[in-house]
């Protein structure tokens, strides 16, 4: 079953972010994920929501864990703590 890690994201630091943004794609291809949605141009229709998103899919819920516990993405996981606002979750699809 497929699953996705779904991330909203308030950039506080645009350059530092850039570093981190710019690995995200790669890291997660070699553990099988796809980003469906990154960045991109928002239209909220209801609620307050951050001011970016992403959407990445992988086989299933154990590939989206071991991608976030891969020491490639804990290595510039602190990029990302230090220069956004940001949640990040694991959805199981249907």
């Amino acid at each position: 079953m497929p699953a996705y890690i779904i991330a909203g994201i308030n950039v506080t630091d645009p350059d530092d972010y850039i570093n981190y943004a710019g690995q995200t794609v790669k890291s997660a291809e070699k553990a099988g994920g796809r980003f469906l949605v990154k960045g991109g141009e928002q239209y909220l229709l209801e609620g307050n929501v951050p001011n970016r998103h992403a959407v990445i899919e992988f086989p299933s819920k154990q590939a989206a864990l071991d991608w976030y516990n891969s020491d490639e993405y804990q290595a510039i996981l602190p990029i990302a703590l230090r220069a956004s606002d940001r949640y990040l979750m694991i959805v199981e699809g249907v």
